[in-house]
């Protein structure tokens, strides 16, 4: 195996920008008004108007450029190097994709376009709600969505407003012990409670619990396959059989779609609604609140209800249509998150159906192979030696023998030059350390980050307080993160 990366490197102190301010200093070069000054209270209303001009830093050109390129230096990005956040899916996106978003046709297309002169746009989110229909087997998607969650919760809108018109709301929405943490706030923002379902000790949702609790009370079941232990749901037939007996609706949470991609669709396992993060799996960089986008898919009983205006293709061209009855109405402004859109009709466009099966044979093998190779080292509690997209193991040997524990690993792949997997989710593994190597990965990254695994594993048996003190070799050394959560300094002194 190859050696770590590393971090040493040169690292700029920055400080915030108004400790740069000076007064007097600009960096900008205005000409001379050539037209009458006004008096602003003339114009605008009083209320409206500063009693003091506003707090602004007065600082030169070069001290604006070095202050934000100094503060880029501090990010890491997939760009930099492998990004293994279990479940998030942080993969490395075509440069490609971004450059057909920015061509002006799209960047600089007014959200108030008519129709007639928006074409090419409502074409392209028209196909792309077909694409996405095609990979996961639904009979009709939104793009509304502006995310993963924002797509749940228009998906269990759709389910409560079905129900609804049955002349049977319900009151309860089952969510199995693995769920993602928006699954709970989804089912809260519709008015309905939640009620957790047991998985089995082999980490699959248990379907016994599932046909105890899934009654007339019921509106539906929410899941995600593959599940966030990396494993396949390999009793959702009986799951969905159960659920749809009983009149409820089964939701499927889009997350990890990319480890099914081509191989087997959601649809035809029974999901009868289910959200796609383009931000994820599509070809978008995510992070930092966005940019995303959750479309939502739908089975036949609730395309009905879906979101409008709708793209509808005619005789004539396209439209953007709100003739659909039964809707839910408009999820968000306008018709979604257009530039992620584009970028993921790009990225279908691309791969095509082998491609998009390429894709998640490829994230399946690469996830096995690093399980492979930290097997050994890292006590891994699900999966008997093989899971879908992504690994998770947990810290408990190393806690055991050492007193080393996850964050410690987490810290140590710092100062190795790799970004932290996401630690201590799921939380049904105690310590855990959920990586995901993604698709995108060489069969030699993987092996980097392996390795740099290994060797912190090792050396928490040989010298545990190098672990304790890491991260040592970057500008900072460990923050004390419960201070920094708690009592935050939020402006300067």
């Amino acid at each position: 195996m190859s050696k770590h990366p590393g971090t040493k490197t040169i690292g700029f102190n920055e400080p915030l920008i108004f400790d740069r301010s000076k007064e007097g200093r600009s960096g900008a070069s205005l000409p001379k008004l050539d037209v009458p000054s006004v008096d602003p209270g003339e114009v605008f209303p009083k209320e409206l108007i500063r009693d003091e001009a506003a707090a602004l830093p007065q600082v030169s050109e070069p001290e604006v450029v070095r202050h934000f390129t100094r503060l880029s230096t501090w990010n890491f990005s997939v760009d930099h190097q492998f990004y293994p956040l279990g479940s998030c899916t942080m993969k490395y996106n075509p440069k490609i994709n971004e450059w057909v978003a920015r061509l002006p046709g799209h960047a600089n297309l007014h959200p108030y376009t008519p129709d007639r002169l928006a074409q090419g746009a409502i074409e392209i989110l028209w196909e792309t709600e077909r694409m996405l229909g095609e990979v996961s087997g639904m009979a009709g998607v939104s793009l509304q969505p502006a995310a993963g969650a924002h797509g749940e919760l228009t998906a269990l809108m759709m389910i409560r407003k079905a129900l609804t018109d049955r002349g049977d709301p319900r009151k309860k929405v089952l969510i199995p012990d693995t769920a993602h943490g928006t699954n709970p706030a989804t089912v809260t923002l519709n008015g309905y409670t939640v009620e957790a379902v047991s998985s089995t000790e082999e980490g699959f949702l248990d379907p016994e619990s599932v046909a105890q609790k899934m009654d007339d009370s019921v509106a539906a079941l929410m899941m995600t396959n593959p599940n966030t232990i990396g494993l396949f749901e390999k009793h959702i037939g009986e799951v969905a059989e159960i659920v749809h007996s009983r009149g409820g609706f089964l939701f499927g949470d889009g997350a990890n779609l990319n480890a099914l991609m081509g191989c087997g669709r959601p649809g035809d396992f029974g999901i009868d609604a289910m959200q796609f993060n383009l931000h994820k799996t599509f070809s978008t960089p995510h992070g930092g609140g966005g940019p995303g986008s959750g479309p939502v898919g739908v089975c036949e009983a609730l395309v009905q209800y879906l979101p409008t205006p709708r793209p509808v293709k005619t005789a004539e061209g396209f439209l953007l249509s709100q003739d659909f009855p039964n809707t839910i109405g408009r999820v968000r402004s306008f018709l979604g998150n257009f530039g992620v859109i584009v970028r993921a009709y790009a990225y279908l466009r691309e791969l095509g159906a082998p491609g998009l099966k390429k894709v998640s044979q490829m994230a399946v093998l690469n996830a096995n192979y690093l399980l492979h190779l930290i097997k050994d080292s890292y006590h891994i509690p699900f999966g008997d030696g093989r899971c879908m997209h992504e690994v998770v193991a947990s810290d408990r040997d190393l806690l055991k023998e050492t007193h080393v524990s996850t964050l410690d690993v987490a810290k140590g792949l710092i100062d190795r030059g790799f970004h932290p997997p996401t630690v201590y989710f799921p939380l049904v593994v105690k310590g855990a350390l959920m990586c995901e190597p993604t698709e995108t990965e060489s069969k030699e990254a993987v092996e980097e980050f392996a390795a740099a695994m290994i060797e912190i594993a090792e050396l928490a048996r040989t010298d545990p307080e190098a672990l304790h003190a890491a991260p040592q070799n970057t500008r900072l050394g460990r923050l004390d993160e419960t201070a920094a959560a708690r009592k935050p300094i939020l402006k300067a002194e």
